[in-house]
């Protein structure tokens, strides 16, 4: 078979690792050809830019390295494929057509909800693909787990531990805004790990004047600082998203803002000096951690054994210790939250940790 592969979307770490995985089980365990690298997602189909052969030799090395060697974008759609700066087209034949071109039996498509809808697209027009699912936000539904989140999580723990000194010293409230469009597993798990004293996720619409009681509380009781880990999709009761830039007719707003407006509200009312730390895109750079490394070459392996066996137009996925595929039309079209109920959720109000309700 001749596989393409390509990155589609916002970066994540464990993208080498994944293409690295697929290259080696492709040639060493089946013997097929070089695997052809797309470069910049989809644009490289719809613009016919030269492919990239990839063999174990020219992939070795980059399990651990951040970002990807194809490059992406995540303004490429090709069913909305930008023409100027107001003009749309479809422009998803001329991808057909380059993978009939290139040979292309089945293309892999390493991607969050974005890359994966374009690939179930492609195959309802009868383009051969596999998924592999990608997010450091860990939004995607049909597997346990994303490659990159992990990865993510550690940068804002680092940072809450950072953050944690400089806090206590000046006995100042530091709140930190980490990624999560939809969901929180990012403030949630780094909230935790980095000793958060409140964690405010989409999920659960926030009361400030309730987290200010808290944070009062904390200082009257002898703690006269307090770390917040706050989602950028976190709202307030009865509020709106926080948006930095609107979004287009095709492409989503930009959020973000959310921190500083948290942090403002509670110096205002508690009195105590509040900074805000907004961590962007350090949480989509650097390399993978190891448990990342580990799951990325698990899930490429699992996407060459899945074409090996006849599968198509699925996605690789993990379910406890074990992977498998779900069909595209499982995932695209919806987030996976984190459920209110969840044990993560539960630890955390056992510990006292702040979730934003009054009735938490």
């Amino acid at each position: 078979m001749q596989l393409g592969i390509l990155t589609g979307g916002g970066d994540a770490p464990g993208l080498n690792a994944v293409i690295r995985a697929v290259v080696r089980v492709t040639m060493r365990t089946y013997g097929w050809p070089a695997v052809l690298g797309i470069p910049q997602g989809f644009k490289g189909l719809v613009e016919r830019l030269p492919p990239i052969p990839l063999t174990p030799y020219s992939t070795q090395g980059l399990i651990n390295r951040g970002g990807t060697i194809l490059h992406t974008t995540n303004r490429a759609n090709p069913f909305q494929y930008p023409v100027d700066a107001d003009t749309y087209a479809d422009r998803s034949d001329m991808v057909l057509e380059r993978a009939e071109e290139l040979g292309l039996d089945a293309l892999v498509i390493l991607g969050g909800d974005g890359s994966l809808s374009i690939a179930y697209h492609l195959a309802q027009k009868g383009l051969p693909v596999m998924g592999t699912p990608k997010t450091i936000d860990n939004d995607i539904r049909g597997t346990d787990l994303c490659f990159g989140h992990l990865s993510a999580v550690a940068t804002a723990t680092d940072a809450l531990d950072k953050l944690h000194d400089t806090a206590e010293s000046h006995h100042r409230v530091m709140v930190v805004e980490t990624m999560g469009r939809y969901t929180g597993w990012i403030a949630l798990r780094a909230g935790l790990a980095g000793a958060a004293d409140a964690i405010l996720v989409p999920e659960t619409p926030f009361d400030i004047d309730h987290v200010s009681q808290e944070v009062n509380c904390r200082a009257e009781g002898g703690a006269p600082f307090s770390i917040i880990a706050v989602a950028e999709g976190a709202q307030p009761k009865g509020g709106d998203l926080s948006v930095l830039e609107t979004g287009s007719r095709v492409y989503q707003a930009r959020l973000g803002g959310i921190g500083a407006h948290v942090a403002n509200k509670l110096q205002e009312d508690t009195q105590l000096e509040s900074r805000v730390t907004v961590l962007g895109h350090t949480q989509r750079g650097g390399g993978p951690v190891a448990s990342d490394r580990i799951l990325a070459t698990k899930y490429g392996a699992a996407a060459a054994d899945a074409l090996a066996r006849g599968e198509r137009n699925r996605m690789v996925a993990l379910h406890g210790e074990g992977l498998d595929t779900v069909p595209l039309d499982q995932v695209v079209g919806a987030y996976r939250p984190v459920p209110l109920d969840h044990p993560l959720m539960d630890t955390a109000r056992q510990l006292g940790v702040i979730m934003g309700a009054l009735d938490e």
